[in-house]
């Protein structure tokens, strides 16, 4: 379905991707970690374009392109088949949740204004926010606001949605809403790439988990492989990091 190659990406002197592959089939729901400054954001954001890597190639379906040089056209029609939720929402503050889920479908997708309204109060109904439709972001919590992102997301029927980190701006508190919604997507089959800190998400919605240190792919496997037996010392450094030094998971 989609797969790249060799991804690379420099900042200046930074070179933040060194050869990065990855290959995602239909309904996988693959969670990438690692610590901050190992480049699971850049790479995600090159996925999309919304970053522009210096190397490598995208096979997405019948799309084939360098991911340097794509032309403005593939770009757009890699955008068409993706969609992207950001760790800060990236709300449009003077429109309503109704509003901001419409807007992508009236501008980017040229849906009639009356069918977007139909759709984005079906996926706002879709995230529990049935009773929002009216209300602005300066309104609402930050999970509710994340809710929107993701209603956002879903509205444009993406073959693929992008998470970056969905839950690292929300108070503790309102963490579990947002995984809700996205174990449910993940229930209903949609394919996801997650970049996330939430390691029990990981445990118990993934299909792959990918560790990245350094710019590149240190190790991957499925969640019990990565979870209870990891091969590279340096995934299992990271864990007994991030979680209690006695980690065993009944997965």
């Amino acid at each position: 379905m989609l797969e790249v190659k060799n991804v690379q990406k420099s900042f200046g002197a930074n070179h933040v991707l060194r050869g990065v592959d990855l290959k995602v089939e239909k309904g996988d729901i693959i969670v990438i970690l690692g610590p901050s400054g190992s480049g699971k954001t850049t790479l995600l954001r090159c996925l999309n374009f919304l970053e522009r890597a210096d190397q490598g190639t995208m096979d997405f379906d019948e799309i084939h392109t360098d991911l340097k040089t794509a032309s403005k056209s593939t770009v757009n029609q890699v955008r068409k088949k993706t969609a992207f939720v950001f760790q800060n929402y990236s709300l449009f503050q003077n429109k309503t949740a109704l509003e901001n889920v419409m807007e992508g479908l009236v501008i980017a997708r040229k849906v009639p204004k009356k069918e977007a309204e139909i759709i984005a109060k079906k996926t706002l109904d879709k995230v529990g926010l049935s009773e929002r439709y009216d209300y602005y972001p300066s309104q609402l919590s930050g999970g509710q606001q994340q809710r929107v992102g993701i209603a956002r997301a879903i509205a444009v029927n993406p073959d693929v949605l992008l998470f970056d980190e969905p839950t690292s701006a929300l108070d503790p508190e309102l963490v579990g809403e947002v995984l809700n919604v996205m174990k449910n997507l993940a229930r209903e089959g949609a394919t996801m790439i997650v970049v996330t800190h939430e390691m029990t998400f990981a445990q118990q919605v993934a299909s792959r988990v990918i560790f990245m240190d350094g710019g590149v792919v240190v190790e991957e496997g499925s969640p019990r492989e990565i979870f209870t037996r990891p091969k590279e010392e340096r995934t299992s450094q990271f864990l007994h990091r991030v979680l209690r030094d006695d980690y065993e998971y009944n997965i």
